[in-house]
């Protein structure tokens, strides 16, 4: 099944913290809005702020307002309290789709999500050498992205959306201080977005980081922390949203009469109502 008009919009948003301080708007107005302007919601972790499995009911309760499909990551808050089993069972008891190292498939898109780790970037990354510890903290790094790597083999779509919490780059994380840098991401995390090429990424975590950047292979990859997209966009409501063409006029938006290719995933602003 896919939308009528050719397009899946997806709608993305991390880092809500229900159960922290107060949220402007509202979660109940913020779920309310996402069906007039996308056919999926992405939520990329960090839903609760302690990871407390009460502050998840109160996540599910709000969700019933979405009447569109929903996919989500956790985040590391969503593990702080050491019941994020809990958390995600009562996630999917509400109808969300929890992924960690797994693929769905919705409207024709398929989304391949993990939560991902920390360890900085590109050759300043830390690498697997010394105390044990330190080895132990690289092996999370990789198995987080040995996990994506097999979420992406599992997609048969031709659209393909990868959802994170870490940052899979440096360049979305451009404006937060230099001293956590390696604690926002890592460049493990691009590795198989390489191998397996998606349309657009999303990913959460720094929350005063920069809305967008590229992968070596120029996919657009979004941050899409609430904190970040509220003053970065106070015009909008708090979440990005991405069209992505499928069916047909995946066919036709592919290249232009000259040739010329088109990029796969159109960010398309969206007016506040």
């Amino acid at each position: 099944m896919t939308t009528k008009s050719g397009t899946v919009r997806v709608a993305a948003v991390g880092d809500i913290h229900l159960g922290g301080k107060g949220l402007d708007p509202p979660l109940q107005i913020l779920f309310g809005q996402v069906a007039e302007h996308a056919d999926v919601l992405a939520l990329c972790g960090d839903l609760t702020d302690r990871g407390d499995p009460e502050e998840a009911r109160l996540m599910a309760k709000a969700l019933t307002a979405v009447t569109v499909p929903i996919v989500a990551v956790l985040g590391n808050h969503d593990y702080e309290s050491g019941k994020e089993q809990e958390v995600a069972r009562i996630l999917c008891d509400a109808g969300v789709h929890v992924l960690d190292g797994d693929a769905h498939e919705v409207l024709g898109v398929g989304f391949a999500g993990i939560k991902g780790f920390a360890g900085g970037f590109g050759r300043r990354a830390l690498g697997p050498w010394g105390e044990g510890l330190i080895k132990q903290f690289v092996r999370e790094a990789l198995d987080e992205a040995l996990k994506l790597e097999t979420a992406l083999g599992q997609l048969r779509t031709e659209r393909r959306v990868a959802l994170l919490h870490y940052s899979p780059i440096a360049a979305t994380v451009v404006g937060e201080p230099l001293e956590i840098y390696p604690y926002l991401g890592s460049s493990r995390l691009e590795e198989p977005l390489t191998r397996y090429p998606v349309d657009v990424v999303f990913h959460g975590h720094a929350h005063h980081g920069s809305p967008e950047g590229r992968t070596m292979t120029d996919v657009p990859v979004y941050n899409v922390s609430m904190v970040l997209l509220q003053e970065n966009f106070p015009d909008r409501p708090p979440f990005r949203v991405v069209e992505l063409p499928v069916g047909q006029a995946s066919a036709d938006r592919q290249e232009t009469p000259g040739g010329t290719p088109l990029r796969r995933a159109t960010d398309r602003p969206v007016s506040k109502e």
